[in-house]
This record gives C-alpha cells, sequence and structure tokens, in this order.
C-alpha cells in the first residue's frame, strides 16, 4: 500500500514541473535547492516510479509525471478557490470577483468595466488576469475563476456564455503616415507598406487569412493588441489589430482607421455551470450587458 501523498510533495512537484528545473522550483517555494530535491525524491519513493530524469544536463518530466500534472493542477485549482473564500471570512470583506480575459479584451473595455463596477461597490475586490483564450475555460471548470471573458464561447459542457460585443480588426498608424489620409482602409492598399499584425494561430489572424487574395508585407507578428501599437507608434509599419485598446488608451501620435471589408469577432463572457453563480458575478455580468 503507498504511503500517505503530503501538500509538500505536490508543491514541490507542482513547482518543478511549472519552471522546469530543481533551481525554478526552490526560487518558486523559496526554500534550497536540496529541500526540493529530497521532497521530489520522497514523494518519488512514495509514488513508487520516477517523475523526472536527467537528459543533457536538463531535466525532464516522465511520461507518468506528465500524466500526474492535471490532477496535481486540479488540487492546487481547488485549494486556490479554498484561500480566496477563508481569506473573504476572515476579512469580512462583501465579496470578491475573479476574473480570467483574453488579453486585447482585459487591457480594453472590460478594464473599463471594472472601473466603473467597483466605483459603486468600494468593498468589493476584483482579481483581472489577461491570458490566451484556451487557458479561460480551463481556470472556470477548476474554479480558479469565477468569470471569463473571450473571443470564443468555450467548447466544454460545464461552461455557459452569453455574446457581448464585437471586435473587429483595424488599422493603427501614425498620424503621419500615408494613409492616414484615407477614412478606411482597404486590404489591398497596404499592399505597397510593412504590416504588424498577430501571429498565425490567433483567432482574428485566422478570420484575417481568409479575406487576404494577395500577400501582405507582414514584417513582425505579434501575440497581443499593444506590442503592435507600440510597434506603430516607433514607426515598424501599420498594426492591423483589434482597436478597443487605442480607443481605451489613446496615444498621442497615433490614429485609427477602419479595415474594408470589416473582419469582426464576437466576444463572449462564460461562466462555470458546475458551481452556483455567485450574486456579485451576476451583478457584474448584468452591469456588461448594460455596458
Amino acid at each position: 500500500m503507498l504511503a500517505r501523498i503530503q501538500l509538500r510533495h505536490l508543491e514541490a512537484f507542482h513547482a518543478v514541473m511549472m519552471s522546469g528545473s530543481i533551481t525554478g522550483a526552490a526560487t518558486l517555494l523559496h526554500v534550497t535547492q536540496p529541500a526540493v530535491s529530497a521532497t521530489i525524491k520522497h514523494f518519488e519513493q512514495r509514488l513508487g516510479f520516477k517523475l523526472f530524469r536527467r537528459q543533457g544536463g536538463r531535466l525532464v518530466p516522465t511520461p507518468e509525471a506528465r500524466a500526474l500534472l492535471p490532477e496535481v493542477q486540479d488540487i492546487f485549482g481547488r485549494v486556490a478557490g479554498l484561500e480566496r473564500f477563508s481569506q473573504d471570512l476572515a476579512e469580512g470583506i462583501h465579496g470578491s470577483l475573479s476574473i480570467a480575459a483574453s488579453s486585447p479584451i482585459a487591457n480594453a473595455w472590460l478594464a473599463q468595466a471594472v472601473a466603473e463596477f467597483v466605483k459603486t461597490r468600494p468593498t468589493v475586490r476584483v482579481s483581472l488576469q489577461s491570458m490566451d483564450s484556451n487557458l479561460i475555460t480551463e481556470r472556470l471548470v477548476n474554479e480558479q475563476v469565477d468569470l471569463g471573458v473571450a473571443f470564443s464561447p468555450g467548447d466544454h459542457e460545464g461552461v455557459q456564455s452569453l455574446p457581448m460585443r464585437n471586435a473587429e480588426l483595424s488599422c493603427i498608424l501614425p498620424e503621419t503616415h500615408p494613409l492616414a489620409a484615407l477614412s478606411s482602409i482597404a486590404i489591398d492598399d497596404l499592399l505597397p507598406y510593412p504590416v504588424i499584425t498577430y501571429v498565425p494561430q490567433a483567432l482574428l489572424r485566422h478570420r484575417l487569412n481568409a479575406f487576404i487574395k494577395r500577400p501582405l508585407n507582414i514584417q513582425i507578428e505579434v501575440a497581443t493588441s499593444m506590442t503592435g501599437m507600440v510597434l506603430a507608434f516607433h514607426g515598424a509599419g501599420v498594426a492591423l489589430v483589434e482597436s478597443s485598446l487605442l480607443s481605451a488608451l489613446p496615444v498621442q501620435g497615433l490614429t485609427s482607421r477602419p479595415l474594408k471589408p470589416e473582419i469582426q469577432v464576437h466576444s463572449h463572457v462564460l461562466w462555470s455551470t458546475l458551481r452556483p453563480q455567485t450574486e456579485l458575478s451576476r451583478a457584474f455580468v448584468q452591469h456588461l450587458l448594460g455596458a
């Protein structure tokens, strides 16, 4: 019979998997490297199989370790939920709300909506995290966040969603750029100029590719709208990105022009159906719908 697994074993294992090394795990846990090594060795003895092997000076997880990771992440998600709940009880606050959102959304209109929401609720604490859309559903199902806002409704039976506002690609460029003289910019207008747009795996890039008939000079690919805006500000090209961030946070010297044809994608607010939705969460959803 296997000996009892302790939380410190899971903490050390999770830290090594997340950081990729004993050194990184020690930094995350604020302990010494020998302490992490000893805990991992003890954990392996209790499990009855190896978790890591050395290959070329690197620490490589075994197949068993990779199979174990989702279960451990689920445990930590539930522990995080318990910590938030107990902290709320200890501090006597009226409520807390954790939101995970796609970066273009979190940094633009959603941040503005959160700011307006808490103005009338000074005792509410909000955690707003930006992350890749594919992680948001996982965080909801694991009860690590209360709400998600993403460009996808979430492909999981335990997640429900409502459509929100549209997002669309626009051309962000310096006010001195030749194309700034146009009221709108067609895709073919961009052919003579360097273009900055999203990496190939991004949803809006997929939408853009469907409208491109002749190859654009895509010189720089970015993961976030903010990066594209900064590059356009420094004269690297026309940023073909979602423009709500520029609307929320104007930058002197930058302007935007609508792209023709319109390339849009819906945003969605998501929540888990695996647990009851809180009143605070419902109130925020209604706030978003009325914004």
